[in-house]
């Protein structure tokens, strides 16, 4: 079997398997803290791995870890008036002002998980599977054959748009860091793990990254095949940033 159908074979495996192991870390603690399985977007202002809201910094700045939740269960993260405790025990968002215990809105409908700029990848597609990358060891031991050096703080979401219930292609959201600022970056893919795309999301801190030429040539490369980075310059940070998240897909894709 060439590469090309092994890789949409190991994702149709690969949505097949719904184990628990496919939860984020944070996601893990929260269930084990308030009861229930939260959308990333109680962190992050747009889906897993795009910047993170007034709670996920609250989280972060607090530890990132299980007691993180009482230092700041008191706060009030978006400001609308009810603490974070409350809201997240009465299944509204914590980190989100128009979402309260009276009003808590759709954000645990997997249908608002999606962010525009990955639905904007495919267009026509109504259905995603959104799955939750969780790095095991081998992972790690498989990524650094390929050149890539992934740790639990590399762990994302992979956004998969299905068509008639199949798998049409992956998408990622993931962060990269040029001069000690965090930028965002977009990663989508074919059926069979070969790049379609690479964008600019969120470039405040690195306005540059907006206008690199670095994005196309990563098109047409299967994950496993990305380039290592050359230099320290901003289009090295890009394609470093771009093999680390794209090796995440191939090793878990390929592995579950």
């Amino acid at each position: 079997m060439n590469i090309m159908l092994r890789s949409a074979s190991v994702l149709a495996i690969f949505l097949a398997a719904q184990s628990a192991q496919a939860e984020p870390a944070y996601a893990r603690l929260y269930k084990q803290q308030y009861g229930y399985m939260p959308s990333c977007n109680a962190c992050h202002k747009d889906g897993g791995g795009s910047p993170l809201d007034p709670f996920g910094q609250q989280f972060k700045d607090a530890g990132k870890n299980l007691a993180a939740f009482d230092k700041i269960a008191k706060l009030d993260a978006d400001g609308d008036g009810f603490s974070n405790g409350e809201e997240a025990q009465a299944k509204s968002n914590p980190g989100v002002k128009s979402s309260t215990p009276k009003n808590p809105g759709d954000w645990l409908d997997t249908a608002s998980l999606i962010p525009r700029e990955v639905q904007a990848q495919f267009p026509g597609v109504t259905a995603y599977l959104p799955k939750d990358a969780v790095l095991t060891d081998a992972d790690i031991a498989r990524a650094k054959t390929l050149g890539a050096e992934l740790g639990k703080a590399d762990e994302n979401t992979i956004y998969i748009p299905l068509q008639d219930q199949h798998p049409a292609g992956t998408a990622i959201i993931f962060p990269a860091q040029y001069q000690g600022k965090d930028f965002f970056l977009l990663l989508a893919t074919d059926r069979k793990l070969v790049v379609t795309a690479v964008k600019p999301m969120n470039t405040l801190h690195v306005p540059d990254a907006a206008k690199s030429k670095a994005y196309d040539r990563f098109k047409g490369l299967s994950l496993d095949q990305l380039p290592a980075a050359k230099g320290s310059d901003l289009d090295a940070a890009i394609t470093t940033a771009v093999k680390k998240a794209g090796t995440l897909m191939y090793v878990r894709l390929k592995n579950a």
